[in-house]
């Protein structure tokens, strides 16, 4: 039992661990939100060293490689293992597929599409499965890296701390950034670039408010991953002289080269994704499917194998041959494809950076060099990596400071930061979308990156409009109707016919201004009808109405249940939607700002 003296003596632990307090100070202070990136960030290293000390774990028993080697570095003589493991992987992987189709009907989130469109709310429970089926994945050899798993978990983690803290929207965002940010510091030893990819393709936007939170994230979670399992993943790029002006032109070059495959391999994955999709095979069994083919292509190098850590260090610390590193870049390419399109739970970040290394490699070995060029095929090799990773990834600025602190060289950095802009420009001008982003287009998302829009679909025709109008049917005559509404006592009226169907719109003051003469001529209520098949639904959102609004050039449209029934719930007025929609854009840019 305790004493009364140690209940006392904890009470200053207790007040800073309870939630009420720290709710209201993570809500009403910025220091309140480092203190919560800084939480974050400690959960984002133990994930991240959970998890990689598991995936080394499963590489051991199941490979029998020792302690210290890399899976896709390791010398594996047993060619049964290199053919079963992959497809034992995809059986595994299958059986967790079809149990989860039956249990949890949802598509899962990922957190670029959760700060893009559900304000930052993430489901622990599904990056949890996530994060086990990435393991699984990588464990038993299929050519993915952990990345997604670690971004997944940490991204949920912070997720779900910022609901039970009930932040608001952009705090919420921010703290999942600060996940991804932990997770990518920790995975890479690499705070810089852990907080630039929150900040580029996670939160989507760079602020003074969230530079703080996002920063401390990272650094913490580098400095536990640190502490309870080092890191290796450092490249030395040995001695070269100093960067010419006359470097940057191939350098640009290997940049531009890198973004034309970087596309290719986008494409190649979505092709095999429909291309399993157009086959008969059930999804449970694609991954064993998708297995066979990896372990065949382990048969040839085990190099492509998982993510390829050790095949990195192994390919950029020795001299290799060109049809070597061709060979091997096609074998990577096919093996990711195949992976990710199979169903394999993974990403392409590592499996960029590595087959950007080959690819820089192979440009030092057969492009014409430059007048004066001096640099080293490591370098090439760098400059590579970070090209196709900014080509399939994105974000130029993560990229540039993965080379800084993975090299430690500051004139490298500039060379790499012309090569990736470069890259990044041709993707976004010729194809338009990063890995992640073009499988949101694949599924009919309009999303491009995690910039908050989420905001503009929950802003509904629903929400907007006004459910009190005045109704009336289209079989009334001319005199019938003025009697129903004198003038001035509204200014539309819209009309069902006899099954309550919306039938179109008439404006009262038209119908009053029709001189007295005509009404003999047999002019009837059909003849002022508007809008007949012109109408809002409560699903649309503010900025679909607006179009509607300028398409039909009318101040006012009904709202209706849906294409069929037809049945008016409401109306709504262009002038209060773009009212709506301006103050929400103000709002969201005054959030940015950090006014708010």
């Amino acid at each position: 039992m305790l004493s009364r003296m140690d209940i006392r003596r904890f009470r200053p632990l207790t007040t800073i661990f309870d939630l009420g307090r720290l709710r209201a100070l993570v809500r009403h202070s910025e220091m309140g939100m480092v203190f919560a990136g800084a939480l974050v960030g400690i959960a984002s290293g133990l994930a991240v060293t959970a998890m990689s000390y598991v995936s080394e774990q499963m590489h051991r028993l199941i490979f029998g490689i020792d302690g210290t080697a890399r899976l896709s570095a390791s010398q594996i003589d047993s060619k049964f293992l290199l053919m079963t493991a992959p497809i034992a992987g995809g059986a595994l992987l299958g059986l967790l597929i079809f149990i989860l189709a039956r249990w949890r009907k949802k598509p899962m989130v990922d957190p670029i599409e959760a700060n893009a469109l559900h304000g930052g709310r993430l489901s622990l429970t599904d990056s949890i499965l996530v994060a086990v089926q990435n393991l699984v994945s990588n464990g038993f050899g299929a050519s993915v890296g952990l990345e997604a798993g670690y971004t997944q978990l940490a991204a949920g983690i912070a997720s779900k701390f910022g609901l039970k803290l009930q932040l608001r929207r952009a705090d919420l965002r921010v703290l999942v950034g600060c996940g991804a940010a932990g997770a990518i510091a920790a995975a890479f030893n690499a705070p810089l670039t852990g907080a630039f990819y929150a900040f580029e393709l996670i939160v989507g936007t760079y602020t003074i408010v969230s530079l703080t939170p996002v920063v401390v994230a990272a650094l913490v979670a580098t400095l536990v991953a640190r502490l309870l399992a080092g890191s290796d993943f450092v490249i030395d790029v040995g001695s070269f002289g100093a960067v010419q002006p006359a470097d940057y032109v191939p350098a640009i070059a290997l940049g531009a080269f890198c973004a034309g495959i970087g596309i290719l391999i986008m494409q190649g994955v979505s092709f095999v994704e429909e291309l399993a999709r157009k086959s008969s095979i059930a999804l449970p069994f694609r991954p064993a499917l998708g297995g066979i083919i990896v372990g065949l292509l382990a048969l040839v190098s085990p190099q492509v194998l998982a993510a390829g850590h050790g095949a990195l260090h192994l390919n950029l610390a020795h001299e290799v041959t060109i049809p070597a590193l061709i060979g091997l870049f096609l074998l990577k390419s096919v093996a990711s494809a195949v992976s990710i399109g199979s169903g394999f739970r993974g990403g392409l970040f590592f499996a960029s950076l590595f087959m950007g290394a080959l690819l820089g490699k192979l440009f030092a070995y057969c492009a014409p060099y430059f007048a004066d060029a001096t640099l080293t095929p490591v370098i090439y090799a760098v400059v590579g990596m970070s090209s196709l990773a900014v080509a399939v990834i994105g974000g130029p600025l993560t990229m540039t400071f993965l080379a800084l602190e993975i090299t430690g060289d500051f004139p490298i950095t500039a060379l790499v930061l012309a090569a990736v802009i470069t890259s990044s420009l041709v993707v976004r001008t010729t194809f338009g979308y990063s890995f992640a982003t073009w499988r949101f287009h694949l599924r009919g998302e309009s999303i491009r990156s995690a910039h908050d829009v989420g905001w503009i679909r929950n802003l509904t025709v629903d929400r907007l409009m006004r459910s009190d109008v005045k109704k009336a049917k289209n079989s009334l005559t001319l005199d019938e109707f003025r009697q129903a509404f004198p003038i001035g006592s509204t200014q539309r009226v819209i009309l069902v016919d006899d099954h309550d169907k919306y039938a179109g719109l008439v404006l009262v003051p038209e119908v009053y201004a029709n001189p007295t003469s005509t009404q003999d001529e047999g002019q009837k209520l059909a003849d002022f009808i508007r809008y007949r098949n012109d109408f809002l639904q409560p699903q649309m959102n503010a900025k679909q109405a607006a179009a509607i609004f300028d398409k039909t050039e009318s101040e006012a449209l009904a709202v209706v249940n849906n294409l069929i029934e037809r049945k008016v719930i409401g109306q709504l007025s262009e002038s209060h939607t773009l009212r709506r929609y301006s103050e929400e854009l103000d709002r969201r840019r005054r959030e940015v700002s950090g006014e708010i």
